[in-house]
């Protein structure tokens, strides 16, 4: 599941991300039909990709592999996204960082 809520978020930060910067740029904060499609446009993308991740994650919890295809196939991709597993372990910290300035 947190593979679930990662894969969204890193969805979902840009397009917000995107429509507060186009937010910022006019200035003047004003209910338009622009903006309202903006934000009707950001929320039907996050339903529509959340729908479908969890389609995939349910096929894949059922084994049931035509639920997972049809699923990824309508999010571009038939296969989910797979993150790779954090050991927690750091290698240990070796050298002296100096600095990238060029010195006084």
């Amino acid at each position: 599941m947190p593979g679930l809520f990662i894969s969204i978020m890193r969805m979902a930060v840009p397009l917000v991300a995107g429509w507060l910067l186009t937010l910022a740029v006019r200035a003047g904060f004003t209910i338009d039909s622009a903006t309202v499609t903006s934000a009707v446009t950001v929320a039907l993308v996050l339903v529509y990709y959340g729908a479908f991740r969890l389609l995939e994650l349910l096929g894949k919890r059922l084994r049931g592999t035509a639920l997972q295809t049809f699923a990824g196939l309508l999010l571009g991709w038939a296969r989910p996204p797979e993150y790779p597993k954090a050991d927690g372990d750091l290698p240990p910290l070796t050298g002296t960082y100096t600095g990238t300035g060029s010195g006084a």
